[in-house]
């Protein structure tokens, strides 16, 4: 058996150092700062995005590092630490949505969706990316890409946006708008406001209904892990990823379709409604029993008892509820397994391994089909566990996972 992959996070300074290198070593020239933006966990409220529901993430202590230089044209030049030899180009002037391939449409959509944006002053850059948020584990690896593009040209080009939350929802939207029309990729904010709006020792709660402003749908939640001796491990399985096969799309036109019987404008007011019942239970019932199908019903149900489960593990977590909030875990992985019907064996295996050895709660995390799972342990409990679920996937003859330790982290920031 191996021993698994557990990926520290980069200090500030290590970091920096590294982009810095990267930057002189491929331009021969000195960059004009450093820029972090982390990676996200959503802790709780799976699959409630899109039916206006509640979610939580916490920004990661790992992170991409981008060394950055303007340029006085529209060239862009970039390079990574995964290749770095393998500098690469584009052209600003003239270029139009989904005009580049490969990993370089992350940072120079970024710069090409601040110019759409009426930022005439973007120009090119020169830049150097050095990252720790493992890519491809459902840990927003892009979204930590785009937003400390978005606020070194922020900073760089002088357009004042980065110093303030309000500044900041700006910023967001060129970091979707590089996700969505330049590189392709679907995404609904919530990586991105992880990555640009959390403060250290907290989780950010998202509320995702669309009469809000992006103002008005976040706030910053006590979740101080430290203070309770407590750490998130996070295991990437590695298993194969399944979302391109319609899976997706099927459950959300499915909750859609549910909304339109329930004569709501989306699950969220349901699932309001049933929460300020007198008797919540029966208003559950009634509400499901609406509904004419059972795969419908179970959809339902994962997203009405998924919107109430953010509110109770914000409440249990405040209030040093420790096992409360590991229960809801639990009750979050059941319900994505049972109901919502989009864990994989890995996902499964993994959870039931951190439970049977001293996890708090674990549940899956993320879109499903693949991806990560998330665990509440001791502090310092984190590598050993992780070993255990590796072994058992050498046992069942899975992928080697891939794990780290996180403690709810910063936001963004100008490293130096």
């Amino acid at each position: 058996m191996s021993t698994v992959q557990f990926i520290k996070p980069l200090s500030g300074a290590e970091g920096s150092a590294r982009a810095s290198e990267l930057f002189r070593t491929t331009y021969d020239d000195q960059e004009a700062g450093v820029w972090s933006a982390p990676g996200r966990v959503n802790l709780i409220g799976e699959h409630t995005d899109y039916n206006a529901g509640l979610c939580l993430p916490i920004a990661l202590p790992h992170q991409t590092f981008i060394a950055l230089k303007p340029r006085q044209d529209d060239v862009v030049r970039v390079v990574s630490d995964v290749d770095p030899d393998g500098m690469t180009s584009a052209n600003l002037d003239g270029l139009e949505a989904r005009g580049v391939e490969g990993w370089i449409a992350y940072p120079v959509g970024v710069a090409w969706a601040l110019r759409q944006m009426g930022f005439t002053k973007v120009r090119g850059f020169d830049a150097a990316f050095v990252s720790c948020v493992p890519v491809g584990s459902g840990l927003s690896s892009s979204a930590a890409m785009t937003c400390s593009t978005a606020l070194a040209l922020d900073d760089v080009f002088d357009l004042g946006y980065g110093h303030s939350d309000a500044g900041r929802v700006t910023l967001i939207e060129s970091a979707m708008k590089s996700e969505n029309e330049m590189a392709g990729a679907s995404t609904g904010g919530l990586d991105q406001n992880a990555s640009m709006r959390c403060t250290a020792g907290h989780a950010l709660l998202l509320d995702c209904r669309p009469e809000l402003t992006p103002l008005e749908n976040t706030s910053q939640q006590t979740f101080d892990l430290t203070s309770h001796g407590l750490e998130l491990l996070v295991v990437d399985t590695q298993a194969p990823h399944q979302l391109n096969d319609g899976q997706y799309a099927q459950r959300r036109a499915t909750c859609e379709e549910a909304a339109k019987v329930l004569k709501v404008a989306n699950l969220r007011v349901a699932a309001d409604g049933i929460s300020k019942a007198d008797d919540p239970f029966q208003a559950l019932k009634e509400t499901l029993d609406a509904l004419p199908d059972e795969v419908m019903k179970k959809r339902v149900r994962h997203v009405v008892t998924e919107i109430a489960r953010v509110r109770s593990f914000v409440r249990a977590f405040a209030n040093g509820r420790i096992e409360e909030a590991g229960r809801l875990f639990n009750a979050s992985h059941d319900s994505l397994k049972a109901d919502y019907e989009v864990t994989v064996p890995e996902l499964d295996v993994a959870v039931d391994v951190a439970r049977a050895n001293g996890a708090y709660g674990a549940r899956m995390t993320g879109g499903g089909f693949g991806g990560s799972i998330i665990a509440l342990v001791d502090s310092g409990k984190s590598e050993d566990l992780a070993q255990k679920i590796a072994d058992e996937f050498a046992r069942q003859g899975f992928h080697a996972p891939r794990a780290l330790a996180a403690v709810a982290s910063a936001s963004a920031r100008k490293v130096r």
